[in-house]
């Protein structure tokens, strides 16, 4: 049985939608083919300024990732890569356990995505 936090941020997921040029990108799974989740961050200061994601997948999947871009929000860029998948799932009050394994797409497409900015991939094959 889900909790009314998983319910609440499936139902109604926040921080929802693309961040244009954004400083990072990451993305798990295949938007072609099924399952995937995508995040967008915008860094300023060393801090995540905004968090942003795209989704398709199951309930589980939705509600860890939006409540994920919460918790990385205003954060330092390493403390938004040190948010544990167990992070996520205390913040939601805990999950069916065949459903834990959700926690992974935000947390790792997050990583991915500072990884990026760290990378500064941002502004590679632009012209100067």
């Amino acid at each position: 049985m889900y909790t009314q936090q998983v319910i609440d941020h499936f139902n109604n997921p926040r921080n929802v939608g693309a961040i244009p040029d954004a400083d990072g990108i990451g993305t798990i799974g295949d938007p072609d083919c099924g399952d995937f989740i995508r995040i967008y961050i915008r860094v300023k200061n060393d801090r995540l300024e905004e968090v942003v994601f795209e989704a398709c997948g199951c309930p589980a999947s939705i509600a860890t990732t939006s409540i994920l871009t919460e918790l990385a929000q205003g954060k330092t860029v390493d403390q938004a890569f040190a948010i544990t998948e167990m992070d996520i799932v205390r913040a939601l009050g805990g999950l069916p356990d065949p459903k834990i394994h959700c926690s992974n797409l935000g947390a790792a497409a997050l990583r991915q995505a500072i990884l990026y900015y760290r990378q500064g991939k941002k502004n590679e094959g632009r012209e100067a």
